[in-house]
């Protein structure tokens, strides 16, 4: 079938090369290139945040983790880590998907980390080596297309464009700096956000927060200095580490992720900041509702 999937973050780079593999004659249309998607600004560690997830999330997540291991990609590397959790909290349902084991109040477990431009630049390439076309265009509606079925996976776009409103942006900046040696990722979930430490060898992201509403992509100097005092405070080899660049993501955020059939339409959206973490297990689902007709 002739299938155009608008988006090309990570989940809509996914979905076009999953349904290229099956053998769909795809086309991908977004507004920007991979590199200015909000996948772009992720820290890129791959885990599902947050601790009451439904069975789709877990299973998702396992089947993204087993795909990361099964490529030999640029940008991607498998760290140790760990996630500190509140006193008393319940073990997060994610733990067997990520093969974690916790340990008093934490969480420690391998598992990818991604460097998202260098992996999204190498993923375009393959979905194109597919005979995906791609084309750079802002949509306005999912009706009209030259397609037989439409993905919608437009991140924060795909709202509107499925009239929608129930979705809304998260703003998250992120700092990166050198990366002084840091060899483990670590989540701190205890406060009343997350802060986060992410290496990828050449950089390391530093995080993060948590906007609901927010609608710029302008970083925030005072936010900037925070970020780095908390970062700092958990990995203190960062001290001297020099600042790169602050950067501001949207996360598309929806009370749980729609994944459905809808007439010629299959709708992925609403992942907040769990994109690169479920992006192939919710591709895997696409490509069957697509071929299911």
């Amino acid at each position: 079938m002739r299938v155009t999937v608008a988006g090309a973050g990570m989940v809509g780079l996914s979905s076009a090369y999953r349904l290229a593999e099956a053998g769909h004659d795809v086309t991908v249309v977004a507004a920007a290139p991979p590199r200015e998607s909000t996948s772009a600004v992720a820290g890129g560690v791959l885990y599902p945040p947050g601790h009451r997830l439904d069975e789709r999330v877990v299973r998702w997540t396992a089947a993204s983790l087993a795909v990361f291991r099964g490529q030999d990609a640029p940008g991607v590397r498998f760290r140790r880590g760990r996630v500190l959790l509140a006193a008393g909290a319940p073990d997060p349902q994610w733990l067997p998907a990520v093969g974690a084991a916790r340990v008093g109040d934490r969480v420690e477990f391998t598992t990818a980390v991604v460097d998202t431009p260098v992996y999204l630049s190498w993923l375009l390439a393959g979905v194109r080596a597919l005979g995906v076309r791609v084309e750079y265009r802002t949509l306005t509606s999912l009706s009209g297309l030259d397609a037989d079925v439409v993905v919608n996976a437009a991140g924060l776009g795909a709202g509107p464009l499925a009239g929608d409103d129930s979705m809304v942006p998260v703003g998250g900046q992120v700092v990166h700096v050198t990366d002084p040696g840091v060899a483990e990722f670590v989540v701190d979930e205890t406060g009343p956000g997350v802060t986060y430490v992410i290496p990828h060898g050449t950089h390391v992201v530093c995080g993060g927060t948590e906007e609901p509403g927010r609608g710029d992509t302008d970083p925030n100097p005072g936010v900037t200095a925070d970020i780095l005092r908390r970062c700092r405070e958990l990995e203190p080899r960062l001290a001297e580490a020099k600042v790169l660049r602050s950067l501001v993501g949207l996360r598309p955020f929806r009370r749980e992720v729609r994944l459905e059939r809808e007439g010629d339409v299959v709708h992925c959206y609403g992942h907040g900041g769990a994109g690169i973490t479920l992006a192939w297990g919710c591709a895997a689902d696409v490509a069957a509702l697509v071929t299911a007709g």
